[in-house]
């Protein structure tokens, strides 16, 4: 391959800039569509726990966490689903960008940014993998673009959309001076005067045997149209094309590179010019940009996993939040991450509602086996902990008191390297719980000392019942002792029903009513003609 002698440039040569670094102002406070009182963005593996607390996979949490990151692992979304709030504002600043995000304007001038974003960062991928400099200073060019039309695109649909969300319109306040200053408008007329010197390049190949020369182009003719009218006698009609892109989706091969590399010998001037924009503007990526793209991901994730549980007819709603701590007050509940599998499966999903109010703090549910009982309690503590990261919640409609922590006591199987046993394990995480717990907390308590007793079980869930009380938290615990639910004015019966002409078909409704277990043994008895009276009658 022959490298040419590079002629001068003409008149019209490109100059690489060099403009005088701007000194650094105050620094700008931050702005964030996920915190109301943001601090400067941390690396997101610093605020990440090796594991989720127990609770989650408790509540089917970790399901949900798993559906909304699958696809976005790069955002590293855990955090924000993890990390409760606590302030009723912080939690309305999200329903607000949350509500907005619902307008379909707005929704789509937040994905086209998100698709641009992910569009340069795959530019950004390759300017890092590949091995030729042009190369990647070409890919580190188109990246700069595609951000530059990401922001510009963003800034407008804010303006013209008009979002409520304070989030959203501080985003867009920051947009504003952003692209009016001086920064951005430097990365925008470098990225128009490199890109325009780059196209205005073109070249000849002469390829003879093994031999490639490369040449300017000095208006020749174009033997290529004449080869076209040539062979246009012979065209029959409208013919399948085989035109394509060289190297299309590729690195460049050896002789690519070997091409690229004396075409800059040729063009010196827009070549340098590139090399120079790389070197200005390497870190073109604004953190406050950056940090929305990563933070919006949470509610585009979440209204994704919402949406197709809405189309199946389940109700989503904004909860109220108590901070006085007064009111709990849900009406068509059901548990999030059951509605998923299960309206992915056709199935149906039956919804119930659960009210405290006045001294009441805990509701004792109980009935037959198998009957919803730990769904609606897992229910209870999905909706606290989807209300603190300030996401809708699965119900109607929902009033709930602002929780500082979620706590859960469900069965655990046994460790057989633990020298300790079953029961004794219960007693530990539970005297645990106590310990930390305070008259703000919530706790999910699932069949507790089942390995026990019955005697031992009622006397040992008593005393933690009483334990709760005396604190004053709240409390939801699934039990097989109908005597849990008359221990005071704090404590709220809740049953699980079957079906009145069957009542061995279970309606996975859980009403509020007094334990009677007995009258539901009998009624199965009855049906199977197993009573006293019935098996005697079989006597005579």
């Amino acid at each position: 391959m022959e490298a040419p002698n590079a002629p001068p440039e003409t008149s019209d040569t490109l100059e690489a800039s060099s403009r005088t670094p701007e000194a650094p102002g105050p620094p700008a406070p931050p702005v964030s569509v996920l915190d109301l009182t943001p601090t400067p963005p941390q690396d997101p593996a610093a605020s990440l726990a090796d594991a989720p607390p127990d609770w989650f996979h408790d509540l089917h949490l970790d399901d949900i966490e798993a559906a909304l990151t699958a696809g976005r692992e790069d955002f590293e979304l855990r955090p924000f689903f993890r990390s409760p709030l606590t302030s009723r504002d912080a939690i309305v600043y999200r329903h607000e960008v949350f509500r907005d995000l619902e307008r379909p304007e707005v929704r789509a001038t937040i994905t086209a940014f998100a698709e641009r974003m992910a569009a340069m960062r795959g530019q950004l991928a390759r300017a890092n993998k590949v091995h030729v400099d042009l190369e990647r200073q070409r890919w580190l060019l188109d990246a700069a673009g595609t951000y530059q039309e990401a922001v510009e695109r963003l800034q407008d649909g804010l303006a013209a959309t008009r979002p409520d969300a304070r989030g959203l319109r501080r985003l867009g306040a920051f947009l504003e001076t952003y692209v009016a200053g001086p920064s951005f408008a430097d990365l925008g007329r470098d990225i128009s005067t490199v890109r325009a010197g780059l196209d205005g390049i073109t070249y000849r190949l002469a390829i003879s045997g093994g031999q490639v020369r490369v040449s300017r182009y000095e208006h020749e003719p174009d033997y290529g149209a004449h080869v076209l009218a040539t062979f246009e006698r012979f065209s029959q009609g409208a013919t399948e094309r085989y035109m394509f892109r060289s190297g299309q989706g590729q690195d460049m091969n050896h002789v690519e590179a070997e091409i690229l590399e004396r075409v800059a010998l040729l063009y010196p001037a827009p070549f340098a010019a590139l090399r120079t924009f790389c070197a200005d503007h390497t870190d073109f990526l604004d953190p406050t940009v950056a940090r929305f793209d990563r933070e919006v991901q949470f509610y585009l994730a979440y209204l994704e996993y919402l949406a197709p549980i809405r189309a199946a007819g389940l109700a989503i709603a904004y909860p109220e939040i108590d901070e006085a701590h007064a009111t709990l007050d849900v009406r068509s509940a059901y548990d999030l991450a059951l509605a998923s599998l299960r309206v992915g499966e056709g199935a149906t999903v039956v919804p119930n509602d659960l009210a405290l109010a006045g001294p009441e703090r805990i509701i004792v549910v109980s009935g037959p086996n198998q009957g919803g009982k730990t769904t609606f309690a897992r229910t209870v503590g999905q909706l606290h902990h989807l209300a603190l990261v300030g996401c809708p919640v699965a119900a109607a409609s929902a009033r709930l008191p602002l929780v500082d922590r979620i706590f859960t006591h469900f069965e655990r199987e046994e460790d057989l390297q633990e020298q300790s046993g079953k029961l004794e394990d219960d007693l530990r995480r539970i005297h645990r719980i106590l310990d930390e717990a305070t008259s703000r907390s919530l706790l999910v308590i699932n069949e507790s000392f089942a390995s026990t007793t019955l005697q031992d079980a009622l006397f040992l869930s008593t005393e933690v019942l009483r334990s709760v009380i005396a604190c004053g938290l709240w409390c939801v615990t699934v039990t097989f002792l109908d005597e849990l639910a008359s221990l005071g004015p704090e404590t709220v019966s809740m049953v699980s029903s079957v079906d009145p002409d069957d009542p061995t078909r279970r309606t996975f409704k859980v009403i509020r009513r007094p334990a009677d277990g007995l009258a539901y043994a009998m009624a199965v008895a009855e049906k199977h003609g197993l009573t006293y009276a019935q098996l005697t009658g079989r006597r005579r």
